[in-house]
């Protein structure tokens, strides 16, 4: 384990798992880094995992960790814990990668960026930048965005992009909540979350283009 103390954030970085003695209250903020955009492609790299506004718990995989079949055992129960809520942007895609590499549905999710969609209809910005800069007054740094995840070493600039990408999610989850309340959006926000696990087997099997809903 490694500490590193920013100007505004705690993070830890861990080598294919969380330690046995991290424990969670009842929501955590989570995000994914990869190698790249494609599920059939790419691979998992780290997990960040936001437990307040000021800390940051971050899994590093080794390119050998799933080629080996081991799993992060106490990453997957926090994963499965349907007690504690899980806060993703963008979670279609985070969750599918979770599944894939960690064998394991998350359990109790809530996305910001579908809340945005049901919600700031007045816009088509829904990106995490777009959401923080609005609804936080934050101006968050992407600069970090497309850089190498699987590099053997992080760099500073690297470990806060990761750290930040989860840290605002609680914030932004509380007032996108309210608005989804105030528009009596939120019983359906919620079963678009329940329907996450099926829209990712339907991306597995080829329909990630689709509607296939459409006539």
């Amino acid at each position: 384990m490694k500490r590193f103390k920013l100007k505004d954030c705690c993070i830890f970085l861990y080598e294919n798992d969380l330690p046995d003695s991290l424990k969670f209250g009842d929501k955590v903020s989570i995000d994914t880094e990869t190698t790249g955009l494609s599920l059939v492609r790419d691979r998992l790299c780290l997990v960040q995992i936001g437990t307040t506004e000021k800390e940051c718990h971050i899994v590093k995989f080794s390119p050998s960790f799933f080629k080996n079949n081991f799993k992060p055992k106490n990453l997957i129960n926090l994963l499965a814990d349907e007690k504690i809520e899980k806060i993703f942007h963008y979670a279609r895609f985070d969750i599918a990668m979770i599944s894939k590499f960690l064998k394991v549905e998350c359990k109790k999710v809530f996305c910001t960026k579908i809340a945005s969609k049901l919600v700031r209809t007045y816009t088509e910005k829904h990106g995490l930048k777009d959401l923080c800069k609005e609804l936080l007054d934050v101006d968050l740094n992407k600069s970090q965005q497309s850089t190498d995840w699987s590099s053997e070493t992080l760099s500073e600039s690297q470990l806060k992009y990761a750290a930040y990408d989860v840290m605002f999610l609680f914030d932004l989850k509380s007032k996108l909540e309210k608005m989804l309340h105030r528009e009596k959006r939120y019983e359906i926000a919620k079963s678009i979350f329940n329907f996450l696990p099926t829209r990712i087997k339907l991306d597995f099997l080829g329909w990630s283009d689709i509607d296939i809903f459409s006539h």
